[in-house]
């Protein structure tokens, strides 16, 4: 396989609502400053991979051939992936594949989602709407006659979690929002930027046990993009690549009955492995500098610590009380602000997540820049108590 580099990002701001703006209109932003950021125009993408997790979200069937429509990409080849929450890692993982193939040389990957469209205007809510869209990921038979949400069901690994090992407990999820939030403060794209403490976490609002308001991610609106080059290409367009050095997934099985337990995410597990397998990497908390771990809940970034492998099962509350995992801690965690602080605008978080990275790598994260970062995970997981994970193992051309 040929060697893949990052030559090109941009990103829209993630907020609760763009009125002003169709998912279209935010995908030509953010693929507008990735062209730009590369150095090149439409002409010289080969090809697009769009991840665009929810039709209901756009009001639309196939969006994908309008936003490639949109940006004048017509008569080029493009893929949709849609894979929950890891729709954006996914997206990814194609992309690479399509450059580091040979298929092709230069592949735009975007993700969009403009969730807030699949507004009531009957009753003037809009957040049951989403949950209802968000329900047709749960299976059909049973799940969704039972009402089961996201944050219910990560709840159950949570609390399979808690039962085995004593952690996560509340204070430490408190702990983790209270983080993710406050490394918000110095993102400009960030949804959710807030100094809150751990009883503000604590006190809010119970969602479904043991989730409280603070402790869930906010759905967003927003954009995504990022243009990947084969290795001749990306020395050409840019003096300072950001490499792909790991790739890993893996899909669990999606009946949760059928796992032989709940206090893991074994796809995690498997995608880790392989993504740094591929990379090289063996010792994860000494050779990673930074990662950004899919906290949609802050109890699945603890969960998220050990099946990373940042420390052995059943001891991930430990880094969060230590401060491993704190912008001046060993490996720090989510210095975007994650899904809770940035947001979650589902296709493209992934890609986000990407571009937190790859701006490490960079040197350009302004305040939140983490000193000599030179290796950085991205770990992004979706559908049914974790059915996909992908991981991605970055690597700054200088390290």
């Amino acid at each position: 396989m040929r060697k893949v580099g990052i030559v090109g990002m941009g990103t829209t701001k993630f907020k609760a609502r763009w009125v002003d703006k169709t998912y279209y209109e935010l995908a030509f932003d953010a693929a507008k400053m990735a062209m730009e950021d590369a150095g090149i125009d439409r002409t010289r993408i080969d090809c697009a991979v769009y991840g665009i997790y929810n039709d209901f979200f756009q009001r639309q069937y196939q969006p994908d051939a309008f936003v490639h429509d949109y940006l004048g990409l017509g008569l080029k080849p493009m893929v949709r992936v849609n894979s929950g929450g890891a729709t954006g890692g996914a997206a990814m993982r194609i992309g690479y594949s399509e450059v580091a193939s040979g298929l092709y040389d230069v592949c735009l990957v975007l993700g969009v989602e403009k969730c807030n469209d699949c507004f009531n205007y009957e009753s003037g809510v809009t957040t049951p709407e989403v949950l209802r869209a968000i329900l047709y990921t749960a299976d059909m038979t049973y799940d969704n006659p039972a009402g089961r949400t996201a944050a219910s069901g990560f709840a159950l690994a949570v609390i399979a979690h808690l039962e085995k090992y004593g952690n996560p407990t509340e204070e430490q999820m408190a702990k983790v929002s209270v983080k993710n939030h406050l490394n918000a403060t110095k993102n400009p794209i960030a949804q959710s930027p807030k100094v809150i403490t751990v009883e503000d976490v604590l006190n809010s609002r119970k969602i479904v046990e043991p989730f409280k308001f603070y402790d869930n991610c906010l759905y967003s609106e927003g954009s995504s993009a990022v243009i990947l080059a084969s290795e001749e290409v990306a020395r050409e367009l840019t003096d300072n690549p950001v490499w792909i050095t790991g790739v890993g997934a893996s899909v669990d099985y999606v009946m949760p009955g059928n796992r032989p337990n709940l206090y893991t995410f074994e796809s995690s597990r498997v995608a880790a492995q392989s993504a740094y397998k591929m990379a090289g990497v063996k010792d994860p908390v000494r050779e990673l500098d930074l990662a950004e771990l899919h906290d949609a809940f802050s109890g699945t970034e603890i969960m998220a610590y050990e099946d990373c492998f940042f420390c052995e099962e059943g001891q991930g509350g430990r880094l969060i009380d230590e401060g491993t995992v704190l912008p001046d801690g060993r490996i720090p965690v989510n210095v975007s602000g994650g899904l809770i602080g940035c947001g979650h605008a589902v296709g493209a978080t992934g890609i986000m997540q990407t571009y937190e990275v790859a701006l490490h790598m960079r040197g350009e994260a302004g305040e939140r820049q983490v000193k000599n970062a030179r290796r950085g995970l991205v770990q992004s997981i979706g559908g049914t108590l974790c059915t996909w994970t992908i991981c991605l193992v970055l690597e700054g051309d200088k390290s």
